[in-house]
């Protein structure tokens, strides 16, 4: 999925998915927020920098991302790793996305 189809996609349903029930660390967590800074940060092009293709191979439900927190964790790494000064409720954006996106922990 390319960045513009994730944000169209986002875009339209972000409303319905705040109603979804999901993990209780993504309560609240602004999901337009969230892609706009993946998009911003140009999450994708070092994903796939990292480990080829489009990029998506990185987002594993099975291994050391394997609960809410792990994977809030590992943005959370992102953001110190390549200085992105990113706030916490952004962090949690982000991670909300991609767990709406990917992983879709409960």
């Amino acid at each position: 999925m390319t960045f513009t189809s994730l944000l169209t996609v986002f875009l339209l349903l972000a409303p319905l998915a705040t109603l979804a029930q999901g993990p209780a660390i993504f309560v609240g967590a602004d999901l337009q927020l969230g892609v706009r800074l993946i998009v911003d940060n140009q999450c994708v092009a070092c994903h796939q920098r990292k480990v080829g293709g489009d990029g998506s191979a990185i987002y594993q439900s099975s291994g050391r991302i394997n609960s809410p927190g792990a994977l809030r964790g590992m943005i959370e790494q992102c953001n110190m790793e390549l200085n992105l000064a990113l706030f916490p409720e952004e962090v949690t954006a982000i991670s909300a996305v991609l767990n709406l996106e990917h992983y879709q922990f409960k």
